[in-house]
């Protein structure tokens, strides 16, 4: 599994959690949600240090990372993350 991330997203990141210097963003799987990659649960972030990390990345002096407690979400694919500029917000895609 690996944890792809582009650019834009890195910054809609920074800005939304207020980052200016360094921090760590976990990606957490919680229940209930939509357009997640198992019915019924979808993806969390949350602004925190890593316990025990299976995947990370770091873009822009950011950690993103998931957890050994939530790989079983992912299903061996890699998560990618852009920014659907429509919106403003991040999109998840799992391949």
């Amino acid at each position: 599994m690996d944890i792809k991330i582009s650019n834009e997203a890195v910054e809609w990141f920074r800005e939304e959690y207020e980052i200016d210097d360094k921090a760590s963003l976990r990606f957490f799987v919680r229940y209930g949600g939509m357009g997640g990659n198992v019915p019924g649960f979808s993806l969390g972030v949350n602004r925190e240090e890593p316990d025990v990390i299976h995947t990370s990345t770091t873009a822009g002096n950011i950690l993103f990372f998931v957890e050994e407690s939530d790989v079983w979400y992912f299903e061996g694919k890699n998560l990618i993350i852009t920014l659907d500029e429509k919106i403003g917000e991040p999109q998840f895609s799992y391949q």
